[in-house]
């Protein structure tokens, strides 16, 4: 396995650089991560991507590299630490490091001689290709994918200029994940919404959630949705509810910020029982925080979101592909429910590439509204049932009068201040309760059956936990498992319950600093956390990192 960091400052290439390379990694067989660490500007400052490849499962970054792309002195300055000794600087001939890992190419020279400065980037591509063993024989079809027609063929050229400065270094990977999909959580989330029947998506930008609207819009014609860029957050959320009550496949997205506005109107969802899915990507806060980084910060927000007492679902996203499955459960449970459901996912995920099978869509079924209304009856909108799920009929589409209320309503949903008929209608909506906990999903089990320390965490952080537990079981004596929640309010317990009474110590991960699942835990079932591993700095977790910092506390 391969790790390559390319850095720079905005504005160099680095975005078009990196998806060229990943793009022309996973076309050559590897499976392919990589993600995104860049800052709130358009031009200066420092970014760089991490890309990591190799022929066995990836599911999360890593620091330590193989090699660096580096486009100025201050990308050397900051990751060389992390490099290899065996391993690689790639820049130009003109920058200051003496690092004996250095290769100094003329890139900028290159590029103004081949007439465009830059092609720098697609120069050094070729020079990476060589390093690692590969060959030029994909780009004629990956490069027509990322780069202007009329510029093509001058890009074409400085890959091949580049591939002949340098010397193969690393042995060529036989890999098998060519016909596998490249993907980043945003796009999952997209297609997961577009597969389950979206018919309507509306959101004011914030990042980092805008590439769900953008990815949504791109494919609205031919899925024939209807997207709309409202004027803020409080309208996106009320224009979703209506499309919803009006009988549309209706879904909104922000980050914490926007979700502050929505509140109100989720409350709106859970009273008029209307079905609303929503997606939280998350970043850190409070206010505007840090608008390109990651957090898991938002749990304790979403899940009290709206003032009083309503059922929701609260669902974090694990990984891609579980991001374009659970997107779309996300709209058949807010349907058969008729209440909201909430998506966690954050910056990293949503920014973060990985390679998966392709999605099999052969049993979803678009949504559609449900009924169980007998047209022999009077309709009632609200009526008392031992599910709580009243009828729902789509207005314009009968001859009764589907009425809807945000007050507390009768089951005709006339406006009531009836103590004995509130009661009602909180019981019966809180009913909804008991049907969705048989829906819940456990949790991910992974690491060792006869293990005896248990690591805890939820969302994004799996990949990492994933990799954590492998190195801890290779290192230790002890003997470690991870459970990684991706349904997590209402909280399945079974699982829970059952793994907590094995170990000998429980772990919390997670990226905030209060340790939020580990409360909803406590609150739950009353255990005891032997240590927390907390992080949240803007930057995700890693494998090492948790590694690193169990063993440091050992």
């Amino acid at each position: 396995m391969y790790n390559l960091l390319i850095g720079g400052a905005a504005g160099q290439g680095i975005e078009t650089t990196a998806a060229i390379l990943e793009k022309l990694l996973k076309t050559s067989g590897y499976n392919v991560f990589s993600t995104k660490d860049f800052m709130s500007r358009v031009r200066g400052g420092h970014n760089f991507s991490l890309i990591r490849f190799g022929t066995e499962a990836i599911h999360s970054h890593s620091n330590v590299l193989d090699g660096i792309i580096a486009l100025d002195d201050n990308t050397i300055a900051l990751h060389k630490d992390n490099l290899k000794e065996t391993g690689f600087i790639l820049c130009d001939a003109n920058l200051k490091t003496i690092d004996t890992r250095a290769i100094k190419i003329d890139l900028n020279t290159m590029a103004k001689k081949l007439g465009n400065p830059r092609v720098s980037g697609s120069i050094s591509i070729g020079a990476v290709l060589k390093l690692f063993g590969e060959t030029l024989q994909h780009i004629n079809t990956v490069v027509p994918q990322f780069i202007k027609k009329e510029l093509v063929n001058i890009n074409l050229t400085a890959m091949a200029d580049g591939f002949n400065c340098t010397e193969k270094k690393f042995a060529h990977l036989d890999g098998q994940y060519s016909n596998y999909m490249l993907i980043s959580g945003t796009k999952a989330v997209a297609l997961g919404a577009i597969a389950a029947g979206l018919k309507f998506y509306t959101a004011y930008p914030m990042s980092p959630s805008t590439g769900i609207m953008e990815s949504i819009a791109a494919k609205s014609d031919k899925a024939q949705i209807v997207v709309e860029q409202a004027e803020d957050e409080i309208a996106a959320i009320n224009m979703a509810i209506g499309a919803s009550y009006a009988g549309l496949c209706s879904m909104t997205g922000t980050s914490g910020g926007g979700f502050s506005l929505m509140v109100e109107a989720l409350g709106f969802s859970g009273i008029a029982e209307i079905p609303l899915v929503v997606i939280d990507v998350q970043r850190p806060g409070p206010a505007t925080g840090l608008p390109t980084r990651t957090e898991q910060s938002d749990l304790d927000f979403v899940r009290s979101a709206s003032q009083g007492e309503f059922p929701r679902m609260v669902i974090a996203l694990r990984n891609q592909e579980d991001a374009f499955y659970q997107t779309i459960r996300a709209f058949s449970l807010a349907e058969k429910y008729q209440l909201p459901v909430i998506l966690l996912s954050d910056q990293y995920l949503g920014d973060s590439l990985a390679t998966i099978k392709t999605f099999d869509i052969k049993n979803v079924t678009p949504q559609k509204p449900l009924t169980q209304y007998n047209d022999r009856e009077k309709y009632l909108r609200y009526k008392y049932t031992p599910s709580g799920i009243s009828p729902r009929l789509v207005p314009g589409k009968t001859d009764q009068v589907v009425i809807v209320d945000s007050d507390e309503h009768d089951e005709t949903g006339h406006i009531t201040e009836s103590a004995d008929v509130r009661n009602k209608m909180v019981d019966k909506r809180m009913k909804k309760l008991k049907g969705l906990y048989h829906e819940l999903l456990e949790p991910d089990f992974i690491g060792r059956e006869d293990f005896n320390i248990l690591l805890i965490g939820w969302g994004s952080t799996w990949g990492a936990l994933q990799e954590a537990v492998t190195i801890l079981n290779e290192q230790n004596k002890e003997k470690y498992a991870a459970l990684v929640f991706g349904d997590i309010f209402p909280l399945p317990k079974k699982l829970l319950q059952e793994k907590v009474a094995q170990a000998k110590a429980i772990i919390n991960i997670e990226q905030n600093a209060t340790g939020q699942l580990a409360k909803l835990v406590r609150e739950e079932i009353a255990i005891t956390f032997a240590d927390s591993i907390l992080k949240y700095d803007g930057r995700q977790i890693s494998g090492e990192d948790i590694v690193n910092e169990i063993m440091r506390r050992k």
